[in-house]
This record gives structure tokens, C-alpha cells and sequence, in this order.
């Protein structure tokens, strides 16, 4: 009797539970409401069987509970049993896979008018590409990836030429249109979740898969990846947010183009980091508020910017260097300059554009001429070492401001000791991280775990690769020993 009453309170326990827990579905932001009515009707017609099989369970050990002087009386079959056991499963089942395959169906089956979005995945971050003023995405294979081309477009193909690339893990959609999305893995098995959107779909390298929503509700919403694709999985976070269509055109016609990203890294490459970040100034407005003459504007001028005292709105000084430049951009108000209003928005500029916009700053002070000085031709290999870096996916893993990832912080990394596993240090020079990249688990970091793959760059690639890694170095802590 106890065990009859233990299975009812599960019962009964079961049922409270699902209707007061907090744990429900958020509201969907997209058209795939019936997703979710899909799976209420799941949880529905497991439940009901759920309660009638532990019932079942109920009524036959009361019923049939031991007693004195009663045996049990043997029944090899039952036909009538069979029959409906047969025809009440077979409602189940089809109750939980017909609504799923109809939902499925009309999932993938995209409207004439959808707009298109390429995803690409890689361990472990996210890129994007919209179609340009034709329309059409141009075409695309991994033959086609290098440094300066890391979503493997065909350079030949006239149709991608003004396809536009977003190389971060943050994009944008415009509201109420349908987009469709192709979703495309570089390396290993990933999936393409958003779940306020209901869409998930899986990311299998050789393939293109896809489907679609119309986002309904305007906001963010966090990207994940759910399928488990490596060490850094967890890591695997992007954003996308949903604007208005105005608000989402303005921002698309902001970005680059593949020809431009070409362009742009052909003369990168022939000695243009600031010549690349006085463009993409031009290009976001940034001189409509930061005068390059001295004269007063709406923000602080950039004319011998570089290296001076700033004092701010607190009342505290800060040197302009580089981590105050990129702070300043990514995230204006985290410290803000006496005597501006604080009216500067943050910008999701890549790697590659911030460094530029750096440069480009620091060209228009004498002692940011000094720091480019110092470096000699090191600035077209920085530039280089970044695309590079930024192709085969190292920017996942190591950090460029300090912060915490899956493998060590490439901010003030050059110069200073590093403690190993086995409690042992060494400085992380030149042929420290020349070591570090073509034979990783040679000597392994404190803290972090040996998941790094061996790389096998050529003498120039490497060298751009430590060239950009100097150029992260923290000047002012060269003795201080590499955080693990």
C-alpha cells in the first residue's frame, strides 16, 4: 500500500510541478509559435501516458497485493489488451511525430521574398554575410579561405563581390521580414540556436543547410551553439539583434563589402593600417565629432591625442594608449572625457578595423608616430598576423583584452614570464611563441588545458603572427608574470 500512495504523490507532485514552475518557454519572438504548440502537445500526450501507465501501476498493486489463501491466476494473452495497447500507442506516436513533421515541413519550405543571411561557424565563433545591392550571395568554399578571405569566397565570382561581411560574433536583422538562413561549418559539427526564435538547426561541414523566421518582436537575443563542438563550446556565444528596417539599412550599408575587404587588405598589406583606419573614420562619421586639426568639436580632438593626460569626468587622468583608444570605441562610457557630453554610441568594429582606427589616431601625435617608429615595417606584418589570426579562429580562444578564455590572454602576453604546468617559467619571447604555435603541448600554461592543435604556418606567417602578438604587449608591466 505505502508504494501505491509513494507512485500517486509522484503523480500528483508531477502535475504541480509543471503548472507552477517559473521554468516555462519565453514568449516566442518570431512567426514559429507552433513550435511550441508542437511541443505542448508532446508534453500533453506524454503526461496522459505518464498518469495512465503509473494509475495502471497504481490499481494493480492494490488490486493484486498479496493475500492469504488467493494465488494468481495465470493468462498467457489477452488479444483484446493487445488491441488496444496496439491502437493506443499508435495515437501516441502519432500525435508526437504528424504535428512535428508538418511544422518541419513548413520550417524549411522558405518564402519567395526571404531575405538571405549566411552563417559560418568555426571553433569557436561566428561570422555572417548578407547579399549586396544584386541580392545574391557569390559563391563560397573553404579552397577559397586564407588570411584575407576567411569565409572562403570565390574572388572570381562577380555576384559576391558586393556581398557584405560581418567578421563578429554580433549581427544584425530588420523586423518583421522574413530571412532565410544558410548556415555553413568551417571545421566541425555545430548548431545555429536562437531560442527566443525557436531556430536550431544543425551546421555539418560539407553542407549547406537552412531554414527560416520572420523575427517579430525588436531587441536582442542571444546566438548559441547546441551542438557540443570542442573545448570552447561553452564559449560559443554571438548576438543578434532586431531593429527596424531603417534602423537595420543604415547599419548594413556601414559595413563592408567583399571587393572592399579585398581592397582594403591588399593596401593594409602595402604599408596602410592608419591609411585603412582613416578611411573606415571617414566612412562611420567619426570626423563629424573628433576634429584631426585641433580645432573644438563634439568630441575630443584627435590631433596629438595619442600619449597625452586625459582627464575625466570624475576627476581621475588617463594616459591615452592603446587600451583607452579600444575601450573608448567599444564602449564609450566606461570612461568618460571632462567637458564632452556623453553622447557617443559603442561601435562593433572587428579586430582588424579597431587596430586600423588605432593606427590611424595615433599617425595624427607625435609620440603615436614615436610607438609606429618603434615598430619600423612591423605595422604591415601586425595587420597581417591579425587577418591570420583572425582566420584560423585564434581569436576564439585567446583574448585581446585581458579577459579570461580558453587558452591565455594575448594582452600583455609578449615579454613577461609565463608559469607552466609544471611550476616552472619562462618569458614569452620570440622563440617561446614560435613553439607555443607549431607544437603547443610542448610547454603548457598554468590553468589552461592542453586543447590547442598544432599549426603549421609558414616562416613569414608566423612572423606576422608574433608581430601582432608584440603588438598587444603591455609596455608599462613588462616585468609583471603573465596571469594564468
Amino acid at each position: 500500500m505505502a508504494i501505491a500512495i509513494i507512485l500517486g504523490l509522484i503523480v500528483v507532485v508531477s502535475i504541480l510541478f509543471h503548472l507552477l514552475a517559473p521554468w516555462h518557454l519565453t514568449p516566442a519572438a518570431s512567426n514559429w509559435g507552433s513550435i511550441d504548440t508542437t511541443l505542448f502537445i508532446t508534453l500533453v500526450i506524454c503526461g496522459v501516458f505518464f498518469i495512465a501507465i503509473v494509475g495502471f501501476m497504481v490499481v494493480a498493486i492494490i488490486r493484486f497485493r498479496h493475500r492469504e489463501g488467493r494465488r494468481a491466476r495465470y493468462e498467457p494473452e489477452s488479444r483484446k489488451l493487445e488491441l488496444w495497447l496496439i491502437v493506443a500507442t499508435s495515437i501516441g506516436i502519432i500525435g508526437m511525430l504528424a504535428p512535428g513533421l508538418v511544422v518541419y515541413s513548413d520550417f524549411v519550405q522558405v518564402p519567395k521574398d526571404a531575405y538571405p543571411l549566411e552563417v559560418v561557424a568555426q571553433q569557436w565563433q561566428w561570422a555572417f554575410r548578407f547579399p549586396g545591392q544584386d541580392g545574391q550571395l557569390g559563391r563560397a568554399d573553404v579552397k577559397w579561405v586564407d588570411a584575407g578571405n576567411p569565409l572562403g569566397l570565390d574572388p572570381g565570382d562577380p555576384l559576391g563581390q558586393d556581398d557584405v561581411l560581418i567578421r563578429s560574433n554580433e549581427v544584425r536583422l530588420p523586423l518583421d521580414r522574413p530571412v532565410k538562413v544558410l548556415l555553413r561549418s568551417k571545421d566541425v559539427l555545430h548548431n545555429f540556436y536562437i531560442p527566443q526564435i525557436r531556430g536550431k538547426m544543425d551546421m555539418v561541414p560539407g553542407m549547406v543547410s537552412h531554414f527560416w523566421f520572420t523575427p517579430t518582436v525588436a531587441g536582442q537575443y542571444e546566438i548559441l551553439c547546441a551542438e557540443f563542438c570542442g573545448v570552447g563550446h561553452f564559449n560559443m556565444r554571438g548576438m543578434m539583434r532586431v531593429e527596424p528596417v531603417q534602423a537595420f539599412d543604415q547599419w548594413l550599408a556601414a559595413q563592408p563589402t567583399f571587393a572592399q575587404t579585398l581592397a582594403s587588405a591588399g593596401k593594409s598589406d602595402q604599408g596602410g593600417l592608419a591609411e585603412k583606419g582613416r578611411q573606415l573614420a571617414e566612412t562611420h562619421g567619426c570626423r563629424a565629432c573628433h576634429s584631426q586639426d585641433g580645432s573644438e568639436s563634439l568630441g575630443p580632438g584627435w590631433q596629438d591625442l595619442y600619449g597625452r593626460e586625459e582627464k575625466m569626468a570624475d576627476g581621475s587622468s588617463v594616459k591615452v594608449d592603446e587600451a583607452y583608444l579600444r575601450e573608448s570605441i567599444l564602449d564609450p562610457r566606461a570612461k568618460l572625457v571632462q567637458g564632452f557630453p556623453p553622447v557617443m554610441v559603442p561601435y562593433t568594429f572587428t579586430q582588424d578595423e579597431l587596430a586600423a582606427l588605432v593606427a590611424f589616431i595615433q599617425s595624427l601625435s607625435a609620440a603615436g608616430q614615436s610607438a609606429q617608429g618603434a615598430s619600423g615595417a612591423g605595422g604591415d606584418a601586425v595587420g597581417q598576423g591579425q587577418r591570420l589570426a583572425q582566420s584560423l579562429g585564434c581569436l576564439a580562444c585567446h583574448s585581446l583584452d585581458g579577459s579570461k578564455g580558453v587558452g591565455p590572454s594575448w594582452q600583455g602576453l609578449y615579454g613577461h614570464r609565463v608559469t607552466l604546468a609544471d611550476g616552472s617559467q619562462v618569458e614569452a619571447d620570440d622563440a617561446y611563441l614560435e613553439e607555443s604555435v607549431r607544437a603547443p603541448a610542448a610547454k603548457l600554461v598554468q590553468g589552461f588545458a592542453p586543447v590547442m592543435p598544432a599549426f603549421t604556418p609558414s616562416d613569414q606567417e608566423l612572423a606576422a603572427l608574433i608581430a601582432f602578438i608584440k603588438s598587444r604587449a603591455n609596455p608599462d608591466a613588462t616585468n609583471q608574470e603573465q596571469a594564468p
